[in-house]
């Protein structure tokens, strides 16, 4: 293990070093289902990085949890809060595999805290529908900070803290690229709530509180930009490979385009956009994440950074 000035720096031997004994009920069936699209992850990353990751969790919860009591001790305050959702944050670029790590992290915490209510909730559900982007002329900058309702974001986080019962927030399909009309997710009442989106760790300069306000913990996953361009155009493929089974789908369209051209189409998406929104907003938030997973090919992770303080 090597440290910087921020982070403790390991590498995935020594990571791996720290599992303590312990029994988690994931099958190889199971973990198939929680992989993204063209994300690569097998038994051995779990035990070997994702263990140890809830293992050292659970110090930082039971850390919290204490600080909460002794708080309310010295502030001799007579009504304790008795619900405190702690709020972790997975951030990242598209492609880079943040839908696995958090789908991932959330079965595990399911199984090592069997007596706590933990649930997923993704950033796509804010951001504005398609008709208000294309009426904004913003449908090019999808993704983008701007593209958010972020006041509406950061009111849930706030009403997740204050323990409002029954949350309701937009639901986002990928295969229609778009908010699902009349259909919304459910929240409530998560004793541990994972936040997985592009824009978690972001500092908006319209907004005086920030969605990483409400965070107790928050991940940065990383990888070099040519390998994420790679995945990002993978993806892409898969998706357009299985578009034409639904005319409804986003891809849909692109299965009668020259193949060449539709993949023309996506590189271009990728340098104009994607690139584009990587380095501006999502790559200068990596240092404010607690625990940086650096990948490497084939989505292999070589390097676990976590903050000293």
């Amino acid at each position: 293990m090597d440290s910087s000035g921020t982070f403790y720096i390991y590498n995935r031997e020594d990571w791996k070093k720290l599992r303590e004994n312990a029994s988690f009920s994931l099958t190889e069936k199971h973990l198939n289902s929680l992989r993204a699209l063209n994300d690569v992850i097998s038994m051995i990353d779990v035990e070997d990085i994702y263990v140890p990751i809830v293992q050292l969790l659970d110090v930082y919860i039971q850390n919290f949890y204490e600080k909460q009591d002794k708080l309310a001790k010295y502030l001799n305050v007579d009504d304790k809060k008795e619900y405190n959702p702690y709020i972790i944050g997975i951030a990242g670029s598209v492609s880079v595999g943040k839908s696995t790590v958090a789908r991932l992290l959330r079965t595990l915490l399911n199984d090592f805290y069997p007596d706590k209510k933990v649930e997923l909730l993704t950033t796509d559900g804010f951001l504005y529908p398609n008709e208000i982007l294309e009426e904004r002329n913003m449908m090019d900058r999808k993704g983008f900070p701007e593209s958010y309702d972020m006041p509406r974001l950061v009111k849930f986080l706030t009403d997740v803290k204050d323990g409002e019962p029954m949350l309701e927030v937009p639901k986002y399909s990928h295969q229609i690229y778009n908010i699902v009309p009349d259909e919304t997710i459910t929240i409530d009442r998560p004793d541990i709530l994972i936040v997985e989106g592009i824009n978690v760790l972001q500092l908006p300069s319209n907004e005086t509180i920030f969605v990483s306000d409400f965070f107790d913990f928050s991940f940065y996953v990383d990888a070099s930009e040519s390998l994420i361009r790679k995945w990002y155009i993978q993806r892409f493929g898969i998706l357009l490979d299985t578009a034409f089974k639904d005319p409804n789908n986003y891809y849909y369209k692109f299965t009668d385009w020259n193949r060449e051209d539709a993949f023309g189409y996506a590189k271009d998406v990728w340098n104009n956009v994607n690139k584009v929104n990587l380095k501006e907003y999502i790559l200068p938030t990596r240092l404010r994440a607690d625990l940086i997973l650096h990948k490497t090919h084939n989505h292999y992770i070589d390097k676990i950074l976590l903050k000293r303080y």
